[in-house]
C-alpha cells in the first residue's frame, strides 16, 4: 500500500486512517455493509500503520512510538518500532499483557473476535516490513514473489476472512491479484522507491535488459528501462488475468469490491503503456473514466 501525503490532525489514529482516501484501490466504499466497512477500515488501519513505520513515514514527534511504548531515543529505530507493535499486535490476540496500546490496535480486536482472525496475515505485513530495513534488492522474480507472499497477499486475504467467502481456489486467485498489484505498485514507484534505496526490479531481468541502477535515477527512462518495465508490466497483467475468476465467484456488493482491485490493476498498467512506459518522471496514474471502463469490463469478464 502506498499513500500520498495527507494533511496531519495530530491525532495518529485519525492521520492513518485518512490515507485510505489516497489509495490506488478503494479500502471500504460505501456500497458496502457498514458492518463490512467497519471491518476494513480496521484492517487498512494495521496495514496502513505497519507500512508507515517501515517506511519512516510516521507523524512527527513520535507520538505513535510513544503509544507503542518505545523511548524517544529510539523512536527513529524502524526495527525497534516494528517489534514493539509487533508486541501490541499480540495483545490483540491474547490480552495476556492487557489491553493494546495503539488505538489502531484497539479497533481491530473487536474486527478479530468477530471473524475469528489468526495473527498470520497481520504477521506477514509486519515481516515484510522488517525485511523492508534489511533487504534492499531482489535478485530473481521469484525471490520478488515471495516478498510479495508477506507484502501484499496477507490483505487479500483478510478481505477474503472479513466477508466469510474464503476458499482455497479463492485465496489462490486472491494471492495472484495482490501479487500483481504489489507490482503494479513497484512499477509506478520506481523512482520513489529508489529514493529510499531500494530497487523491487529483479537484478536477473535489470541485467537481461542491459540496465544499470544509474539509469534508473535519471529524469526520464532509456529505451532499455522502458523494455524492462513493459515486461514486468506484462507480468502483472497475467498474474491479474489468472486473479480474475475471483470476481466472479462471489456475489453482490462484494463483487463490485473485487471488481475494483481488478480495474485498479489493469487501469494503471493501461496508464503505464500510455507513458510508454516510462515511470521515471512519477508515478502514472489512470483517469476516473478508464478505471471505470476497467470496473465494467471486469465484472463482464472481460478485459
Amino acid at each position: 500500500m502506498t499513500g500520498t501525503g495527507t494533511a496531519r490532525t495530530g491525532d495518529p489514529e485519525r492521520d492513518t486512517l485518512d490515507k485510505a482516501a489516497t489509495e490506488n484501490f478503494p479500502v471500504a466504499p460505501f456500497f458496502l455493509p457498514r458492518a463490512w466497512r467497519t471491518d476494513l477500515m480496521a484492517v487498512y488501519g494495521f496495514a496502513r500503520l505497519v507500512d508507515d513505520i517501515g517506511d519512516g513515514d510516521l507523524a512527527p514527534g513520535g507520538a505513535d512510538a510513544r503509544l507503542l511504548g518505545v523511548p524517544a531515543e529510539q523512536a527513529e529505530d524502524r526495527m525497534v518500532v516494528l517489534d514493539a507493535f509487533e508486541a501490541d499486535l499480540r495483545r490483540v490476540f491474547d490480552g495476556s499483557d492487557g489491553a493494546p496500546r495503539h488505538p489502531l490496535l484497539r479497533r481491530l480486536r473487536p474486527t478479530v473476535r468477530r471473524h475469528a482472525l489468526t495473527p498470520e496475515p497481520f504477521l506477514g505485513l509486519i515481516a515484510a516490513n522488517r525485511q523492508d530495513q534489511l533487504v534492499t534488492r531482489y535478485e530473481t522474480y521469484d525471490d520478488l514473489l515471495a516478498y510479495c507472499e508477506l507484502s501484499a497477499n496477507p490483505v487479500g486475504r483478510l478481505v477474503l476472512a472479513v466477508t466469510g467467502t474464503a476458499t482455497p481456489e479463492r485465496i489462490r486467485r486472491s494471492d495472484a491479484i495482490c501479487t500483481a498489484l504489489q507490482i503494479v505498485e513497484h512499477l509506478q514507484d520506481v523512482a520513489e522507491d529508489l529514493g529510499r534505496d531500494r530497487i523491487y526490479l529483479p537484478a536477473e531481468d535489470m541485467k537481461r535488459f542491459h540496465v544499470q541502477e544509474a539509469d534508473l535515477a535519471a529524469k526520464t527512462a532509456s529505451a532499455s528501462v522502458r523494455a524492462l518495465v513493459a515486461y514486468e508490466a506484462q507480468r502483472a497483467r497475467e498474474l491479474l488475468d489468472d486473479g480474475a475468476p475471483l470476481v466472479r465467484s462471489v456475489h453482490g456488493r462484494l463483487r463490485l469490491l473485487l471488481a475494483g482491485f481488478v480495474a485498479g490493476g489493469r487501469a494503471a498498467l493501461g496508464a503505464i503503456a500510455a507513458a510508454e512506459h516510462d515511470v521515471l518522471p512519477g508515478p502514472p496514474k489512470p483517469g476516473r473514466y478508464q478505471l471505470l471502463r476497467e470496473v465494467g469490463l471486469t465484472l463482464r469478464g472481460e478485459g
